[in-house]
């Protein structure tokens, strides 16, 4: 009795598999690689991008000893680089870093975290008072010759740390062409 019920059960199951449209009846299992037919039974999903990129940052390509290439833009002489922004940088050499000449790092919004400043080809050492000063505005800096800084402050930028350079180009002919040789 009960073989008959089970037999009467699977008849009527099987039936009505034989009335639902063909799509339905198979279905990819998990095990199972698409082929190009296979790909007719999804639906295609189209995205639409509203902005390709997210905010251009900042990119040291290549510097000598009249200024540096930024983002494809000539910059002639000591040049300050913002999160958005490139400004000239009014300062001659390490001698004339004073706290007002810094003063523009510490007035913006977002914070900057850090400032990485090239002291031309040599690493030379700042005034006390200017470190002091931008310590206790809670900035760090980071001081190093050139061609180091421009390579940091590259890094920070592309791991997204909020940074700010202060460049003095090296003088005499120390060049380079593009940073990414340099790297390779």
């Amino acid at each position: 009795m009960a073989t008959a019920l089970a037999l009467r059960s699977f008849y009527r199951a099987r039936s009505s598999l034989r009335c639902l449209p063909v799509e339905f009846l198979w279905a990819p299992r998990r095990g199972h690689r698409l082929s190009p037919a296979d790909d007719e039974l999804y639906q295609r999903t189209h995205i639409s991008l509203l902005q390709r990129e997210g905010f251009q940052t900042m990119y040291i390509d290549s510097y000598n000893s009249r200024g540096f290439m930024i983002n494809g833009n000539r910059v002639l002489g000591p040049c300050a680089l913002l999160p958005h922004s490139l400004l000239q940088w009014n300062v001659g050499s390490h001698q004339d870093i004073t706290e007002e000449s810094f003063s523009l790092f510490w007035m913006l919004e977002p914070r900057i975290e850090i400032v990485v400043v090239g002291t031309g080809d040599r690493t030379e050492r700042l005034q006390s008072q200017v470190l002091r000063a931008m310590r206790q505005r809670g900035i760090a800096v980071e001081v190093q010759d050139t061609p180091n800084a421009c390579a940091t402050f590259n890094f920070l930028c592309n791991e997204g740390r909020v940074t700010g350079a202060a460049l003095i180009p090296p003088p005499g002919g120390t060049s380079l062409t593009s940073l990414g040789q340099a790297t390779q």
